[in-house]
Parts: C-alpha cells; structure tokens; sequence
C-alpha cells in the first residue's frame, strides 16, 4: 500500500460527514434495490405456486375425463367374456352400451370386435345426437348395418347398410390394443363422421385362462369444447394462457379462442402450436423446445423463465402420461407483467419516502457531527502538546459525553506514566538486551539439533524405502509362474508408506499377497517388512489353509507391534492359485475380476477378514471365497493409493476411471494393461506429490 504524502490533512468534520452520508446513502439505496428484488421474488413465488396449481387442476381434469372410457372398456370386457354382450350374431347387448353412451356424453363410439372380424356397437349420430346400433358378422357378409334404439335401448327400424366390409381385426384400434396386451390409447385422429379430434381407448379380452384372445373392446372419445371452455375459464392473471400438446407439437386443446383444426373441412389438419395465432402459446412452444431439444425430451415437471417480446414470461411444462399410451404436455404461461404493475406504482412510492428520509437523516447528521467534533478537536491539542514534549498537561474541558471526559482523563494519567517510563527506559532495554540475546543462542542450538535428527531421520527412511524395494518379487520371478501373466507395480511415497505386495510360486500353488500399512514412515515400513517375512516363512511351510494362514501371520504380527508399542496395522489380502482356482481371504480393498470380454466384476472383502495387527486372535473373522478363471480373465489388486491420488484441483482419481481403463486396455498384456494404468494415474496428478504408496497388481490367465 502506497503511503499518503506528509502533508495530507483531512479535517476531523468531513471523516464524520462524508462515510455518514455514503452510509445513509447506500442504506437507502441498498434497501430500495432489495425491496424490489424482494418483490419481484415474491411475484416468482406466487405465480409458481399459481402455474402449479393450475396445472394440477388441468392434470385432474384429464385424468377424469379419460378414465371413464376405459371403465367402460373394463365393463363391456366382462360381458363379452360372460357372453351378455353377443358380438358374433349381434342378438343382444345394445341396451348396456346405449346406457353407457348416455352417462357419458363425451363418448363418440362404444364397441366392441372379436376373434373373428365381427363388430359390435353403439355411437352417437352426429347429425342429429341420438344413438344407434351398429354391428357386422356373417350375416351381414361383413357389411356394417345401423339400426334406431328406441329409450330402452331396444332396437327398432334398419337405418342403412354401408358397401364396404369391415373386419374388426384390421382396424387401428384392434390391433394397437392386441399388440399391448394392456389397455392402451390410440394416437389423435380425426373423425371422418364429425371433423373432431377423436382419440381410441382399447382393452383386450381374454379368455379365463388369459392365454386365448377373444376380442377387443373399445370407446372413442372426442375431445371436447367443454375441456376447452375448463381451460379458458381458469384464473391465470390477466393474459395467462394454459394449453395442452402432443410430443408432436400438435395443439389438443388451448385456453386461446382459435380453431384446433385447419385445412379443408373433408380433411382437417391439427394446428400446430407454434403456427397459433396467440402470440404466448406460439413462443412459448418455440422457447421449450429449443430450450430441451424437442418435446420428446420433456420427462418431468419444468418451472422456467424465458424473456419474449422484451418481457419476462413464467412457465410450467407438466408431462401428463396415464399409463396406457396417452404422452402430452400441460403448458401455463403467465406474463411477469400482470403482477409487476402495481409492484412499480409501490415501489415509485417507497423510493419518494426513502428520499425525504435520506435528506432529513443527513442533515441530523450534520448537526450531530458539529456537537461531536468540538471536543475531539480540544483533545487533538492536547495530544500534539504531549507530542511536543509537553508531560504536564493543563486539565481540559471536559465533555458531557462520557467517553471524550475519560479520553481527557487517560490523557492526562499518561502524561505521567509516559514521564515516569522514560526515566526507566534505559535500564529495561539493556535487560531486554542481554535476554534476547541468551534466547537467540538457545533457538540456535536448537536449529543445528533439529538439522541433525532430519538427516538421521532421512537416511534412515532412505534405508527402509531401499529394503522395501529389494524385497519386492523381481520381473523374472512373474515371468516364471506357470500358466499366468503377471506384472507389478510399487512407487513408494515421499515418507516411507506401508504398501506390500508379493507373488510366491511353491509346487503348483501360485501366493498372491497385497496390503497397505496404517499411517506412513519409519514403523510402516518395518511392519510391511514383517509381513512379508512372515507370508514367506508361511508360504514356505506349505500352509495352504487360509484361516490357519492368516491367523498364524496375525499373533507373529501382533505380537510384534505389542512389543513396538505401537498402535499400527494392516489390510491384508491373501490369494491362493491352483488350476485355473483362485481362493480369496483377508481384508483389503476391492478385488478386481475381470473376464475375458472385459467386464468386471469387484468383490467386497469386508466380510472375508480384519486388519491385522488389531486382535491377538482373529480365527473367528476370517473367511475365504472362490473364483474360477478361464482363458483371458483375470484380476487387478490395488492399494488405496491409485483411487485416493489427488490432482493439483484436491479432486481423487477414483475407482470408475481405473475400471474405464482396465476395460479399455484388457485385450493387452498383463505389463501393457500396468504400464496404461499407471500412466493415466500420473497424467491425472500431473506432477502433484505423492502422498501415499502406488501398489498395482496384473494377473491374467493365459
């Protein structure tokens, strides 16, 4: 920091003055700009909830209205399977489907299609309204009839007979619900009989076995104008607009006074909801699916922003899906500016009484900071007398504020302790002198046996981390295992670390050891080297039994750390190879087992023993599993060292990206598969410390 020049003065009054007033000044100005964004929050609160709500209710009212026709379904179902409904000879059944029809005045068509092509049916004339029954089978060469129902739902006079023959089993409807083999909707139509959006509820009729089909049996519903007024009828703010599409685009019902239908009125096309002529529903349509790539891309509830024309537009995207084929979307769009106009008339008004604050606060300030400075001025000329030498200070006037009559009193009483010291002084710098000096000499004698200790401690670790390499098995000792390609791998930390692993070859059974050491230095080390003594001694004496074997290494191992007095351990995994036969003890990390194709399998050893070096007795803990390898499999045997390396940005390598690697790398050899791994590690720390050992270990059957 640059320092101020010497002759820089600043009156005490303008100190006071100016931070009070930039104070008082971003106060109000602070509290202005959160007020409005508290309002402007709160407006987002509101017409979330409001587009939640709004959404559940256009939710509801889909789920009712589009369950009906498969209750329908599931009635008409019932009496075909129970033969009440006569499909095939089309002798009884009109009087249920007519009062089905005339409970539910959104249902176009009820019917139902067997096995054989016949068709069976009640819809509603779309001319005049009133139901008639429909039917074809083999009387009628397949030709659909139309028959008057009377009130009872009794057929009465023959209407007319179409040309074409209908089979029931090649209609849409048919078949979408045979290749379901659940209740299931069709896709949107139009109704060549009334030019109305029309949608197919379909269920399939089994026998009571389940296995033989006997028909289906369905309901077309038109979408009505009634949904539509539901939606226009909704309280969506004063411009909001709420409106439902297909994953197509295509516009099922809107809250927008428009035609859903386009085109020549023999062929009507779906409007397109970014061809309506309402401004929101177009762009908010082209907002979300630019905004998730497609409409198709849209699997759950979305609450959005988005800016059009200038202004800020609420969204909630709801996926409406009922399980039987219906996939659309609910869209409520509100406009920012239906709440916010009343928010800018409040806040117009809060910034004018803010101001009238401000400026009344600011001149209190003034007067305050005059009453104040008088008598901090009087001490200033007190403190630059005793700057000037001057001890024996004059009692000064004192102030009715209580802090400024102690200053003047402190002042005073440090006049005379000030001369007081400086009588003194001299005296106390020598002692302080002389005992400096003594300190210096102790820190220093320190320094040179602090210098001595990390040069012993440094030679000593050197010592260790040579051992510790001059045991490990050498590249001919792998190269000599019968029917296994094996290659390893250890990089010891910057402290000597615990990490061990070893591979022993004695009449026909292959010992893999691997374990990691608690902590790190100079004991770690020692320990590691105990363990490897003693897995040798073990391997040695043809002790192939895994609970005998790690029991017998944990007492030597404890017992030895008892004597150490020290408090370390380690995890130890012990593999026994035989015949194409891996056997897996002891605990340690994960167990890498990867197949031929490259996939992998990891096994958990926590069950398969403890650390050793905790209990004196650990027989109970101890249990062992087996894993067959074939031609191309193999296993990968780690210390936490790999997955726990930290790059320069504290993140850790992980177990996932070695596994991306083994998968990648595995059709190699066992030293090529090594060297990959080892090389993306030390290229993921680029040039980060080790902090703990790096043990890898390839084995892969040949």
């Amino acid at each position: 920091m640059s320092r101020l020049p010497s002759n820089f003065r600043v009156p005490i009054r303008r100190v006071l003055v100016v931070p009070f007033v930039l104070q008082i000044c971003t106060t109000v100005g602070l509290v202005g700009y959160l007020s409005f964004r508290n309002s402007q929050q709160a407006i987002q609160n509101l017409t979330s909830q409001l587009r939640m709500e709004v959404s559940a209710r256009i939710q509801r009212e889909l789920q009712g209205y589009f369950e009906t026709p498969h209750e329908i379904n599931r009635l008409n179902a019932t009496a075909l399977l129970q033969n009440i409904l006569d499909v095939k000879n089309a002798t009884r059944g009109e009087a249920q489907l007519y009062q089905q029809m005339r409970i539910s005045p959104n249902v176009a068509f009820v019917y139902c299609g067997n096995n054989q092509g016949d068709f069976f049916g009640v819809l509603r004339d779309p001319e005049g309204g009133s139901l008639q029954l429909s039917y074809s089978n083999a009387a009628t060469r397949g030709k659909r009839q139309y028959h008057t129902l009377n009130v009872r739902g009794e057929r009465t006079y023959f209407i007319r007979q179409l040309k074409t023959t209908f089979d029931a089993r090649q209609r849409p409807w048919y078949q979408a619900a045979t290749q379901a083999q659940q209740p299931v909707w069709t896709d949107v139509y139009i109704a060549f009989t009334t030019g109305l959006p029309n949608i197919t509820a379909g269920l399939p009729v089994y026998d009571r076995s389940g296995q033989r089909l006997l028909g289906v049996c369905a309901a077309d519903v038109v979408l009505p104008e009634e949904f539509r007024s539901f939606l226009q009828d909704l309280d969506i703010g004063k411009s909001g607009q709420a409106f439902v599409i297909d994953r197509k685009g295509h516009l099922i019902s809107s809250s927008v006074d428009e035609p859903l239908m386009l085109g020549d009125p023999e062929d009507p096309k779906f409007l397109q909801a970014v061809d309506s002529q309402d401004p929101l529903v177009r762009g908010t349509t082209q907002y979300i699916s630019k905004r998730f790539g497609g409409l198709d891309e849209i699997l759950r509830s979305q609450q959005l922003n988005f800016k059009l024309q200038g202004q800020r537009h609420f969204v909630q995207v709801l996926p409406f899906r009922d399980g039987r084929g219906l996939d659309w979307l609910i869209v409520v769009a509100i406009p920012e500016a239906d709440f916010m106009e009343q928010i800018y008339a409040n806040n117009r008004n809060t910034i004018g009484l803010m101001l009238l604050a401000l400026g009344i606060a600011i001149g209190v300030g003034l007067l305050i900071t005059r009453w104040l400075t008088q008598p901090v001025l009087r001490v200033t000329q007190a403190s630059e007398a005793i700057a000037n030498g001057n001890l024996t200070l004059q009692d000064m006037e004192t102030s009715p504020i209580s802090e400024l009559r102690t200053l003047a009193h402190s002042f005073a009483s440090m006049a005379r302790q000030l001369k007081t010291s400086f009588e003194t002084l001299e005296d106390k710098v020598k002692e302080r002198t002389v005992e400096l000096a003594n300190a210096n000499a102790k820190i220093s004698t320190l320094n040179d046996k602090l210098k001595a200790e990390n040069l012993r401690m440094g030679a000593e670790l050197d010592v260790v981390r040579k051992i510790q390499r001059m045991i490990l098995p050498k590249v001919e000792e792998l190269k000599n295992v019968d029917g296994l390609d094996i290659a390893g791998f250890m990089e010891p930390a910057e402290e000597v670390g615990g990490d061990y692993y070893d591979v022993l070859q004695t009449e026909g059974v292959v010992t893999l050891g691997i374990g990691d050491v608690t902590g790190h230095g100079l004991e770690s080390g020692m320990l590691m080297l105990m363990t490897q003594t003693a897995v040798r001694t073990l391997k040695e004496s043809q002790e192939h039994d895994p609970i005998k074997f790690l029991d017998t290494l944990n007492r030597t191992i404890y017992q030895n750390v008892q004597r150490m007095d020290s408090e370390k351990n380690l995890t130890l995994a012990i593999l026994n190879y035989a015949d194409r036969h891996v056997s897996i003890s002891g605990q340690h990390e994960e167990i890498l087992i990867v197949r031929a194709d490259s996939s992998i399998e990891s096994i958990d050893t926590m069950d398969l023993g403890i650390p050793i070096g905790l209990d004196d007795d650990i027989k109970a803990f101890i249990d062992n599993i087996t894993v067959e390898l074939h031609s191309g499999d193999g296993i990968v045997l780690y210390t936490d060292g790999i997955p726990e390396a930290y790059n320069l940005d504290r993140e850790q390598y992980g177990i996932t990206r070695m596994h991306t690697v083994i998968t990648q790398h595995w059709n190699s050899t066992a030293e090529e598969v090594k060297q990959a791994i080892i090389k993306d590690v030390r290229h993921f720390m680029s040039g980060q410390k080790i902090f703990d050992d790096i043990t890898l270990l390839v084995i892969k059957q040949q």
